[in-house]
């Protein structure tokens, strides 16, 4: 296990009271329970067994014994029924993804907890509480350049071109500093983001200090989630076990892990509109656009109108975008996949308005939630000056 550098070596006892410590949330219904004290004496035996591992390792595999039973606690406060179960707080949210993240679960109840989660449905608290889990293990650089815009790109089951990996290129070109992070995606059949990318000579940055690095250098970096989180890219593997996807799609879209002051998140279905809004905000998040774009990745469908949940110096507020194209709806899933009709794209050697159309779509709502357009009208407006304007010749590395 890593000595993470960013969380310096205290006690027990101080780890206890440190753990406590989650912005608006009254541990009252845990303080008493011998699993908060297990809890963050493993917090703290994790750190410390990366210098003294044989010393450790009794206490720590007794506090670990002991955490494999009080998992059920959550179980069972999620899963009693209808009558008696209840959604968990955000500081119970936050220990039981502690405990799932450090492989202290059973997997039958790992199995159990995602399943009646995903029944059920996440509530805003559960969410804020699985970020808090998962930013606190976070190998954070020691000084890093914070992106203007936080872009998760977690959906990659794409089956229509991922034309939206062209609207950070492009906001980085006129300055605006982009971190987008997500997962490797399905290739078969389908045209994940990390090969759009690669098309465009942009790799993807193997931490949160090389991503720093790029975007001070070139305002753009995409870093994959196996190398800032992998215990939790780890459960996107659960899918075909469960046969459904887990909680870690929805909460891990709330990352930020570099603290940008804008988060676009793309949505499949517009139930989670709200939530993201409602944990975004319990997150500290001060601007945020969450809307419901192509394929479940923030990315406008031009032919359609959308509604935007918006964050706005952390006011919640609900934004109604028209159409910016008329006519006969494009048939997105009918298109050639090939990643290199992406760099093609951006330098000019194909023709394809429903693409364009759909970039600088997108690209409006970041610069009308930047402030650098007061009008939905301006910020299309601006949008298609800086696609018209583009080098199209630049070379595209990060």
């Amino acid at each position: 296990m890593r000595l993470y550098r960013t969380q310096p070596l205290i006690s027990p006892l101080n780890y206890f009271a440190r753990f406590q410590q989650v912005q608006g949330i009254e541990p009252k219904s845990l303080a008493s329970r011998p699993i908060v004290h297990s809890v963050c004496c493993l917090g703290y035996l994790t750190k410390v067994k990366a210098r003294h591992h044989t010393e450790q390792h009794d206490l720590y595999k007794a506090i670990t014994d002991r955490l494999i039973m009080d998992f059920s606690f959550f179980t069972g406060t999620i899963g009693r029924g209808p009558k008696l179960s209840r959604p968990l707080t955000r500081l119970e949210a936050a220990e039981a993804m502690r405990m799932i993240l450090a492989g202290v679960v059973e997997p039958i109840q790992l199995g159990g907890f995602l399943l009646v989660l995903r029944q059920r449905g996440e509530t805003a608290p559960e969410l804020a509480g699985f970020v808090d889990a998962v930013r606190t293990r976070l190998d954070m650089p020691l000084s890093s350049v914070t992106p203007d815009i936080d872009w998760p790109s977690y959906a990659d089951h794409h089956r229509q071109q991922p034309w939206f990996v062209l609207v950070p290129v492009l906001l980085a070109a006129n300055g605006i500093k982009v971190l987008m992070h997500g997962i490797s995606g399905t290739l078969d059949g389908c045209a994940p983001t990390r090969p759009a990318l690669e098309a465009l000579g942009i790799r993807p940055s193997r931490s949160l200090a090389e991503a720093s690095t790029r975007l001070a250098a070139g305002n753009f970096a995409y870093v994959g989630l196996e190398d800032i989180a992998p215990e939790v890219e780890r459960l996107f593997h659960l899918k075909p076990l469960l046969g459904v996807r887990s909680v870690a799609n929805t909460f891990i879209r709330d990352l930020n892990p570099l603290g940008a002051n804008l988060s676009l998140v793309g949505i499949v279905h517009a139930a989670y509109r709200p939530l993201h809004q409602e944990a975004l905000g319990l997150l500290g998040q001060s601007n945020a656009a969450v809307f419901k774009g192509i394929g479940g990745e923030a990315h406008r469908n031009p032919f359609k109108s959308v509604q935007i949940a918006t964050l706005i110096d952390g006011a919640h507020g609900l934004e109604d975008w028209p159409a910016t194209l008329s006519g006969d709806a494009y048939v997105w899933r009918d298109e050639d996949l090939t990643p290199a009709r992406i760099a093609a794209l951006w330098q000019g050697e194909i023709a394809h308005p429903a693409a364009e159309a759909s970039i600088t779509a997108t690209t409006a709502i970041a610069l009308k939630l930047m402030g650098r357009a007061k009008t939905r009208t301006e910020a299309i407006n601006l949008a298609q000056s800086m696609w018209h304007a583009r080098n199209r010749h630049q070379a595209l590395t990060g």
